[in-house]
């Protein structure tokens, strides 16, 4: 059911993709810094087929004194995450994915910015199928909470995804037309 869908939900993101403006990157922006006053690590993804554009966010969050984390993959189908600097290069990984060169100690970000193939209103999340973010939040929850936001075309969503004991809930979602927490 997953594979279907998530091949389904990929061609319709593929068909009616289009790029966020500055102004909804700006909304974004104060919108997190009033929710969430303690956060100074944000976590992010380089976006690759066609995802919601996490960059220019990233980037809008860096030029604002904040630290960014990306994720490294690792072994096994898991990821951590380390910091980043958009004045620093990246490196395309195994799976074709640009990732920090330069890694120092493996940090955990304080909010963390989640790709998506699908999301539904009780925030469960459709992902590739690699379950890289389930492992990561699965570990990295009983260390320390962290808020973990999905970003989405409002064409993503759908009424209710196949959920399992793996899957780990998001705390919101971001699409172009809300941010629904």
């Amino acid at each position: 059911m997953k594979k279907i869908l998530r091949k389904q939900l990929l061609n319709i993101r593929k068909k009616n993709y289009f790029n966020i403006n500055q102004n909804h990157i700006s909304y974004i922006f104060e919108f997190i810094k009033k929710k969430y006053k303690n956060i100074n690590l944000v976590g992010g993804y380089i976006p690759i087929n066609y995802e919601y554009d996490c960059l220019s966010i990233l980037k809008f969050f860096e030029k604002k004194n904040y630290s960014i984390a990306l994720p490294v993959i690792k072994k096994n189908f898991k990821m951590n995450f380390y910091r980043h600097s958009f004045n620093e290069p990246l490196k395309i990984n195994k799976l074709g994915i640009p990732e920090p060169c330069k890694l120092s100690k493996e940090v955990i970000p304080d909010l963390i910015f989640v790709p998506l193939v699908g999301y539904d209103n009780n925030f469960n999340r459709l992902g590739y199928g690699g379950g890289f973010y389930d492992r990561y939040f699965r570990k990295i929850l009983k260390l320390k909470k962290i808020d973990k936001i999905g970003l989405a075309f409002s064409f993503q969503k759908i009424k209710k995804l196949p959920v399992n004991n793996f899957d780990k809930k998001l705390d919101g979602i971001i699409t172009e037309k809300k941010i629904i927490l």
